[in-house]
């Protein structure tokens, strides 16, 4: 059928701008930038290849000074089927690199290792979210925000769109103070945000003030 347009996802549009916001960054940390990634198996491009080896590949061909080095994975794992709190960390076999579990049963479990991310100069997060405070992707990148504050780690999220839109807000709004992992701030059960303005709203109202940038959806 006739379409009236495309939608370009932030890691499409990253490509198209042959990665100028790592770039940037890459200049900023004195031409060197190693870098994290915050992924599962959702994040992938229009022509279906992962964030991972976008970066691995094409970002390190583009940009000299950039090394993929730590990925990390959400509740559900890298691959989204593990059903667990218990989510050992493993590596990944394309690449070779390590992937860092964020979600357990513990507080300490789901919240970046700060030694690691002392390590990196930047943190790329995509994951598809689904458009509800509930949701954990959120809170993940929440907690991302609060240990990039304390390392000056860049956060930089690549955008998706809400899948359930962003034409309606609805439900109750959260109770302020009652923070969780299913509800970091306040927000109404439908937020009609994207993850990206999730996490501007976080560390701006949340005074979280992480070094993030947002590259949007097109």
């Amino acid at each position: 059928p006739a379409r009236n347009g495309k939608v370009e996802t932030g890691i499409d549009v990253l490509e198209q701008e042959n990665f100028a916001p790592l770039a940037a960054l890459e200049k900023k940390h004195g031409g060197k930038l190693r870098v994290g990634i915050l992924t599962n198996y959702t994040a992938v491009d229009s022509q279906g290849r992962r964030d991972i080896d976008v970066l691995y590949h094409d970002a390190e061909a583009k940009v000299p000074g950039l090394k993929l080095t730590t990925i990390f994975s959400p509740e559900g794992g890298i691959s989204g089927m593990m059903d667990t709190t218990h989510i050992p960390n493993s590596t990944d076999p394309a690449t070779g690199l390590p992937i860092i579990s964020l979600y357990g049963a513990t507080s300490a479990q789901r919240h970046p290792p700060i030694a690691k991310l002392r390590h990196l100069d930047a943190v790329v997060v995509d994951l598809r979210d689904v458009g509800v405070r509930f949701f954990t992707y959120e809170t993940a990148v929440a907690y991302l925000l609060q240990a990039a504050a304390h390392t000056g780690t860049d956060i930089v999220i690549l955008d998706r769109p809400d899948p359930i839109t962003g034409s309606f807000v609805q439900g109750p709004v959260s109770d302020p103070g009652s923070s969780s992992y299913v509800g970091f701030m306040p927000l109404p059960a439908r937020h009609g945000m994207t993850l990206g303005e999730v996490a501007r709203y976080f560390n701006g109202v949340g005074h979280i003030n992480a070094p993030l940038t947002v590259v949007p959806v097109k």
